[in-house]
């Protein structure tokens, strides 16, 4: 197992209940942006919140040195694991007449 795929891992782990609940919320939004649009929002800033901390934590020892070029792509490999959970993840905090 890769050390992203450890760190996202770690973070469902820690905080299972928040993810569990957003999921019932982000597949609802998928059906219906209307009606979910303002729990998906706000639930989802929480999610993104702890998904960006979790973020920098598994690429701040690369930051520095020789690494620095590999700590975006780790951080991409990051985000693409998230997403393969939550496809509308990026919407959080978009707004658009659809909502």
């Amino acid at each position: 197992m890769t050390k992203y795929q450890q760190y996202f891992q770690d973070m469902v782990s820690q905080h299972q209940t928040l993810f569990d609940a957003f999921q019932e919320v982000h597949d609802g939004y998928k059906t219906d942006r209307k009606q979910w649009s303002q729990r998906f929002h706000t639930e989802g800033q929480v999610l993104v919140d702890i998904i960006r901390d979790w973020e920098q934590r598994l690429c701040a020892g690369m930051e520095k040195g020789q690494n620095a070029k590999f700590s975006s792509k780790v951080a991409e490999k990051f985000w693409a694991e998230v997403k393969k959970r939550y496809s509308h993840i990026e919407l959080v905090g978009v707004r658009s007449n659809l909502d």
